[in-house]
């Protein structure tokens, strides 16, 4: 990432504020100090000169008046640096989270949750540091330094000219650390997300390896990955502080050249006390942001890694939506039908032809089942009708063609529960600003989950239930949506696989009696006992209209 990245400014347009603000704010600060050390200068030549102290009144409380705003300033600078953090964080937060939901589940199943997570939580909180230390100091680089290199010029002509000749050390000094910080936060990056996921593997493991006796060479395995991360990490801080170290170096070098210049014409006598003093107060300012700058991008160099990968997901999002042309041929004024329709739909990724011209129709108050062998696309057709991958050819669901439409017009289960640390009820729920308990009691009901209690509290990825518990609690939760958001389809992917007999049987006359209430029911299963429930059953690579049977 650069140090402004122009997709900070397009994801997160809160920043353009903070920026504007920034530069209002660093060039009052600039005038303060050019005040300050003008009003300084005067004081000490007007003293030297020996003029009596009351005559010095009306300039000594311009000088406290000035710093006091420099003060306030200071404190401005950061409140708006630290609030305006704060709100494009949120934002690129929320996009990112945003993007994650349009890629779906195919895309999370295919990444480490660990990684993911991390992203989203501890990278966005690293960004904080980015725009309270380095955003400010880099806006402050932008306007203090030029305006006091000009002003140093225009009182002094060779001190501006030493000025000019020294201060591009500082960046190139900048420019060969920053690639090898960016190197070694790249690695601690690394290291740091093989350690959540890693750690996250062991967690959720944690009752088979025990079983097992292998949870000693798991502890070893953490271990060693700890030993990584805290290698990398202090391998930045020590980078951080000798890079620290060789810009105070650089600044005080060239600064003190130019106290030597003034020094040889003060005491030759072709420069003027006021002058000299004056520009000697202002020569370390000019370096300060600089040098601030350096510093600072080691505080920030975590959330610049962050937010480049999360730029990374933002843009697949935003690919993946071009490419899905559903969206393009959105709220079309052409009458639909109001069930499922599949006309000549491809799938193809990864070079590779997964659904290949696949045409159905699931008609309202119908059950139908879609039957394929395992492996063969039918995760993936669902996967298109939500607009998760792209698509050749036509779906329609409850009269609407755009992905988005689709997406509000179908209530989905996928394989995977997707369950969240919470209770039961929170989970059937998901999403609801304001749950219905009736509802969420009756949803449980009808997914032949109703001696869960909604208020039994699961952990992240349903820990603490059984692999079928948590499959109704995952369906129980589209039939939640079904209902509180009126929609018009119901998807299931292998609803049945982790179920027995008897509870298969009774999920299905559930399902029975949803279709009977003018739902447009689609179950993908290879099971028999779907098959023999349904009105209709469609396969994959044939091309037919489902009929009521």
């Amino acid at each position: 990432m650069r140090p402004l990245d122009p997709r900070l400014l397009r994801y997160a347009s809160s920043t353009r504020g903070t920026l504007a603000a920034g530069g209002v704010l660093a060039v009052l600060q600039t005038l303060s100090i050019i005040a300050f050390a003008w009003l300084v200068t005067g004081l000490v030549v007007r003293a030297i000169a020996g003029e009596p102290v009351a005559s010095l009144g009306v300039t000594l409380g311009l000088l406290i008046a000035v710093i006091v705003v420099r003060g306030v300033l200071f404190w401005a600078v950061e409140a708006v640096a630290t609030r305006g953090g704060a709100r494009a964080v949120g934002q690129l937060r929320e996009r990112l989270v945003d993007s994650i939901g349009r890629l779906g589940p195919g895309w999370t199943a295919r990444r480490s949750s660990a990684d993911v997570t991390l992203i989203a939580g501890r990278g966005m909180e690293a960004l904080d540091g980015y725009f309270a230390k380095y955003l400010p100091q880099l806006i402050a680089t932008a306007v203090a330094t030029p305006l006091l290199v000009v002003t140093i010029g225009w009182r002094d002509l060779t001190s501006g000219i030493v000025l000019l000749v020294t201060l591009p050390l500082i960046p190139v000094f900048m420019i060969l650390v920053g690639w090898a910080t960016q190197t070694a936060q790249q690695r601690q990056w690394r290291a740091l997300s093989r350690l959540s996921s890693g750690f996250l593997d062991v967690v959720a493991g944690l009752s088979t390896l025990k079983l097992f006796g292998r949870q000693h060479r798991q502890e070893a395995r953490i271990r060693q990955v700890s030993e990584e991360y805290r290698v990398h990490t202090m391998r930045v801080l020590r980078m951080s502080f000798l890079s620290g170290f060789v810009l105070e170096l650089a600044a005080s070098l060239s600064v003190a050249v130019i106290a030597v210049t003034i020094g040889l014409r003060l005491l030759g006598g072709s420069l003027d006390l006021s002058v000299g003093l004056f520009v000697l107060l202002l020569a370390p300012e000019a370096f300060l942001p600089l040098r601030n700058v350096g510093a600072s991008y080691h505080a920030a160099a975590e959330g610049i890694e962050a937010a480049a990968n999360a730029f990374a997901v933002i843009e697949e999002a935003e690919a993946q939506a071009i490419a899905v042309p559903g969206e393009r041929a959105s709220h079309r004024a052409v009458a639909q039908p109001a069930g499922l329709v599949f006309d000549d739909v491809t799938i193809a990724y990864d070079d590779r032809t997964v659904v290949d011209g696949f045409s159905a129709t699931v008609p309202p108050g119908s059950l139908v089942a879609l039957r394929a062998p395992s492996g063969s696309g039918k995760s993936t057709l669902i996967a298109g009708l939500l607009g998760f991958v792209p698509v050749d050819g036509r779906i329609v669901a409850g009269g609407r063609e755009d992905a988005t439409g689709r997406r509000d017009a179908v209530a989905w289960a996928g394989q995977r529960p997707g369950l969240v640390s919470g209770t039961i009820s929170e989970n059937v729920a998901l999403g609801d600003p304001t749950p219905d308990a009736e509802g969420v009691a009756r949803a449980l009901r009808e997914a032949a989950a109703g001696e869960l209690a909604p208020a039994t509290i699961v952990g992240t990825g349903g820990a603490g239930l059984s692999g079928g518990q948590a499959q109704r609690v995952g369906i129980a939760r589209a039939l939640y949506r079904l209902r509180s958001r009126g929609c018009s389809a119901l998807v299931l992917d292998e609803p049945t696989s982790a179920l027995d007999a008897a509870t298969e049987r009774r999920l299905l006359d559930a399902l029975r009696e949803v279709a009977d209430e003018g739902v447009a029911v689609l179950v993908a299963s290879h099971r028999e006992a779907v098959a023999d429930a349904a009105d209709g059953i469609v396969t994959l690579g044939a091309r037919q209209e489902v009929l009521h049977v």
